[in-house]
């Protein structure tokens, strides 16, 4: 499966972040990846919407780890601070990925050989004129 987004705004970030979160079911894992300001963290809020959690969803940078409670858990991880699969293992990183909630990880590049499969991998792209290309695939795409 590959699908492909152009996102013009944030709110359409947003939106296409809500579309993927009413179709996540328990054990939905989902890769969030792309540059810093790419829109992972605004794509993380439409998924939450989704699942009824209104609180403020924030990149997960320094605390590495977000729990938040709606119609499934979600989890929000964002490993750009860890510098391997032993740290994401000692953190207890690997429960999430098998939890009965919702797992979204930023920078899962550095795990990616831990991610079970039927990951879906959201790889967001800046254009010049600043809109973002997401493709939105069920395999491991090294792009």
């Amino acid at each position: 499966m590959r699908e492909s987004y152009l996102c013009r705004t944030p709110e359409e970030m947003e939106n296409l972040g809500k579309e993927y979160g009413k179709k996540a079911k328990k054990g939905t894992v989902i890769s969030l990846r792309g540059s810093l300001g790419a829109g992972k963290t605004v794509f993380a809020r439409g998924l939450a919407r989704a699942l009824g959690i209104n609180e403020s969803i924030v990149s997960p940078t320094f605390t590495l780890i977000q729990e938040y409670d709606g119609s499934l858990k979600m989890y929000h991880m964002d490993l750009y601070r860890l510098s391997s699969e032993e740290d994401f293992i000692a953190l207890g990183g690997e429960d999430f990925l098998y939890s009965d909630g919702v797992c979204l990880i930023e920078w899962s590049e550095i795990i990616d050989e831990m991610l079970p499969s039927g990951t879906l991998f959201v790889n967001i792209k800046i254009n010049e004129d600043q809109s973002r290309i997401v493709e939105v695939t069920d395999e491991r795409s090294r792009s």
